[in-house]
């Protein structure tokens, strides 16, 4: 357990069991010994005893868990900015909702990737079935009859005979590509560094803009919860949302101008981080004295809007995929199909 990577799931259910724990008056260390009891043994079991050991030997709950090695610096961080303004119960339930959140957008990507990619890999091997396979057979049928095929049919015929020859290239180019994606899936620091690139390259328009978005803003759902000033709030959180360039000169122009006493409502929502209708219910609920509920309430359509515009995407390529795979399937069985009808026609 302690050289790998906890997940969001992990993270969110631990957040949740300690705060209803304390919540019900438990010291720290009995909501562990509480936790250790209820599990089974392995590495989750190991992992507790070694933060309970670190709790009777004077730690803090945020020291405890930094011992480990484990924790993720940005849970640290809120877990201790709690503790210094006695809010630990509050970042607890806030860290559970902020870790669930990212865990369903990580699910609404996923899906966004995996099923047009497995879509589009069935295409492909259709289409190569096809000419490698099919036209073959059609081609010996012409030859049977003493004609030929249509020009576009011996095109991808003689296509077909080129991917044969060049099989072996492709299994290799086939195997490097699995290779890599295997890579990405094994290897965290090589996937964030991949990520890092196509945030700084396109972070900043569209869907990957909406992301950002919404990882800024519940950052800082979860940051105000736990009593962190505004500003240290916008700092933490600005360094964990990723995004490109313009976004994180966006971040540093509103922690200048709250620096330079502008209210975090009217910073956000002119340097663009917040929408007109976000900055106005950011600035109500400042007045109200609701700041905390306001900023979850954004985070929370943050989310909504990133979810939807991965799915409005993910509908548009799917059937764009469709269409163009029964598109090229149909030209290839028409290039043959038609002159062998004619053919049949004249015979008869």
């Amino acid at each position: 357990m302690k050289k790998k990577t906890l997940t969001t799931t992990f993270l969110s259910e631990l957040s949740t069991e300690l705060a209803m724990l304390l919540d019900a008056g438990l010291t720290v260390i009995d909501c562990m010994d509480a936790m250790i009891e209820d599990e089974s043994g392995g590495e989750t079991t190991a992992l507790y005893r070694e933060i309970n050991k670190a709790l009777e030997n004077g730690d803090t709950f945020s020291e405890a868990l930094r011992s480990t090695g484990v924790f993720p610096a940005y849970m640290l961080n809120m877990l201790e900015a709690g503790e210094r303004t006695v809010r630990l119960v509050q970042t607890l339930y806030a860290l559970a909702e902020h870790y669930n959140r990212q865990e369903q957008l990580a699910r609404t990507i996923k899906s966004a990737v995996l099923y047009p990619a497995i879509l589009l890999a069935l295409m492909v091997c259709v289409v190569l079935i096809l000419i490698v396979q099919v036209l073959p057979i059609f081609g010996d049928v012409f030859n049977r009859l003493g004609t030929q095929m249509s020009p576009l049919a011996l095109q991808l015929v003689q296509f077909g005979e080129w991917l044969g020859d060049v099989s072996v290239v492709l299994a290799l180019i086939v195997v490097a590509v699995f290779a890599l994606v295997l890579i990405l899936v094994l290897v965290p620091g090589f996937r964030k560094s991949i990520a890092s690139f196509a945030r700084n390259k396109w972070g900043g328009h569209g869907v990957l803009r909406d992301i950002s978005s919404s990882r800024f803003t519940s950052s800082m759902s979860l940051a105000m919860a736990s009593g962190l000033p505004i500003a240290e709030a916008v700092e933490i959180s600005s360094k964990i949302s990723g995004g490109s360039k313009a976004i994180e000169k966006k971040h540093q122009k509103c922690l200048d101008m709250i620096y330079s006493g502008s209210t975090l409502s009217d910073a956000m929502r002119k340097t663009g981080l917040l929408s007109p209708q976000e900055g106005k219910l950011l600035s109500i609920g400042g007045r109200g004295g609701k700041s905390e509920e306001a900023m979850a309430e954004i985070a929370r359509r943050n989310e909504s809007k990133a979810q939807n515009e991965i799915e409005r995407l993910v509908s548009r390529i799917e059937p764009m995929l469709v269409i163009i795979s029964s598109v090229i399937v149909g030209i290839i069985l028409l290039s043959v199909m038609l002159p062998l009808m004619g053919i049949m026609t004249t015979i008869g």
